[in-house]
């Protein structure tokens, strides 16, 4: 049997700051943090259970800061945006978390 193990990361300490900040914040964030708790949750289930983003319109950012290959939405609640990318090798499959926004950011970041 090969089953691969599935993990969860943030790109950068910066990023897991600004997670783990948002459990002591005001009422929104700490609802933000529960629906990013709850993706997690499911990236380790199912790496692919986001939605594919088109190589064509994904943003100079994340090409340039990150060298991606591939590039992931996950529906959050409340219209909010996880992106993530799949890394993978012979023993794991780890889902990094780039970016969480807005849907309004989402779009603008996203040209749509």
């Amino acid at each position: 049997m090969n089953i691969k193990e599935n993990n969860v990361a943030f790109i950068s300490i910066q990023l897991k700051n600004a997670f783990n900040e948002l459990e002591n914040g005001k009422f929104e964030d700490k609802q933000l943090y529960e629906f990013l708790n709850r993706a997690i949750d499911d990236l380790k289930k199912n790496p692919l259970c986001g939605t594919r983003i088109q190589k064509s319109i994904w943003p100079k950012k994340y090409l340039q800061n990150y060298e991606i290959t591939n590039l992931w939405k996950y529906n959050l609640p409340n219209a909010w945006r996880l992106i993530y990318t799949i890394e993978s090798d012979d023993i794991k499959i780890v889902s990094i978390l780039l970016d969480w926004m807005s849907h309004k950011n989402y779009d603008r970041l996203f040209n749509f």
